[in-house]
């Protein structure tokens, strides 16, 4: 948005009271007007885009060679500016070492810092849905980082038959479960490259989104007990979702259109996020899982051509194990609201990953952009 034009002076009074034409023979004034309508007209189309585009980002990949195998965390050598350095050196510094020292720094501290009270969670239901992905595609831009995280009906389905790795074991298995469950809450986080959240909450607090489903029965779709109870334990209110919960057809409407897919000037944070994928991807693409990894992970990095797993990081990072609230206390990270709660879990998810690609990843991170935790191909042969 440009700023205002300063007062006119007498001079400039008098020069704007003589006529003048263009030379397209239009008036400034009319002139400025058309700008500002090619430019509406411009973006209307850039918005527009993804839809147009999406018949064909869900033709079948090409074939394709075998990709080579990254590296394990056992030999994985880091190539940074033409040296070569090894990702584990025994004389590398500990956990608290790197907590203790000075951080660079940072243009917000963590909303926890500050007390829960600094962030606002933004509960999305089916009457606000469209006002909130308005706030979205107003603040993506200047806020590219976006962490996710789901809460869908746990696991139920295990995969039969031989395989000759793991990765494959685990892309059965989310393929099965995916495409029989569904989805219970999406949240999301968008923040800046320094850690600050847009401020679009009440009082111009902080905001992150939860997006709460309809259409999911724990009396009657296929789920995991144990993970229903954790939910309603957590504060899920199966019942208010089931009458006021989000259309998951006019959620991907919206967000094909909002500035968050199909850009690589978005930045993709998850933790342990094969599953938190799957299901987004099922409700954009409206289809099935792809019958193969590759086939996955190439629709993935069609529709997030930048992401970030936090459990695959932690690989590379000496002294980092655990879950998502467990790294949180490693890294002296508070949460903010409540644990499997998809909106806090991505706030946690966000400032985590802040801390290891500050404490020990630097610029390196980009190396590790879409490989997923117990989904690169090849990895963990068995037999």
């Amino acid at each position: 948005m440009t700023s205002a034009d300063p007062p006119p002076t007498s001079s400039r009074l008098a020069h704007r009271q003589q006529p003048h034409v263009t030379s397209h023979g239009l008036s400034p004034p009319l002139t400025l007007g058309l700008n500002a309508l090619h430019r509406l007209r411009l973006r209307l189309r850039l918005r527009l885009l993804p839809l147009l585009l999406l018949p064909l980002l869900l033709l079948p990949p090409p074939t394709r060679a075998a990709r080579p195998l990254p590296p394990t965390s056992e030999t994985l050598i880091l190539t940074v500016v033409g040296t070569t350095l090894p990702a584990r050196r025994s004389s590398a510094p500990s956990l608290p070492e790197l907590l203790d020292a000075p951080a660079a720094p940072m243009a917000a501290p963590p909303p926890a810092a500050e007390g829960p009270d600094a962030v606002e969670i933004r509960e999305v239901w089916a009457d606000n849905l469209e006002q909130e992905f308005a706030v979205i595609r107003d603040v993506i831009d200047a806020y590219p980082y976006v962490a996710m995280d789901t809460e869908f009906p746990g696991i139920v389905v295990k995969p039969t038959g031989s395989y000759s790795c793991q990765s494959d074991v685990n892309y059965a298995t989310l393929q099965g479960n995916v495409n029989i469950l569904k989805l219970i809450q999406l949240g999301l986080t968008l923040s800046n490259e320094a850690g600050a959240l847009p401020p679009r909450g009440t009082g111009g607090r902080g905001c992150i989104w939860q997006f709460n489903f309809r259409g999911f029965d724990p009396r009657t779709d296929p789920s995991s007990s144990i993970s229903i109870d954790l939910l309603r334990r957590s504060g899920i209110d199966f019942d208010r979702f089931a009458a006021e919960g989000v259309d998951s057809t006019r959620f991907s409407e919206l967000m094909m259109t909002s500035g968050l897919v199909l850009s690589d000037s978005v930045q993709w944070v998850t933790f342990h996020s094969g599953h938190d994928f799957g299901y987004l991807l099922r409700l954009l693409t409206g289809r099935e899982m792809p019958n193969t990894l590759d086939e996955f992970l190439e629709l993935t990095k069609t529709f997030f051509p930048v992401m970030y797993d936090v459990k695959h990081l932690m690989r590379f990072c000496s002294g980092l194990y655990g879950g998502l609230s467990k790294l949180g206390e490693l890294l002296k990270v508070e949460r903010v609201g409540t644990s499997h709660q998809a909106g806090s879990d991505s706030l946690l998810t966000l400032w985590c990953f802040l801390k290891v690609k500050n404490l020990y990843l630097k610029e390196s991170v980009k190396l590790y952009d879409g490989l997923l935790f117990g989904l690169i191909p090849g990895e963990g042969v068995i037999g």
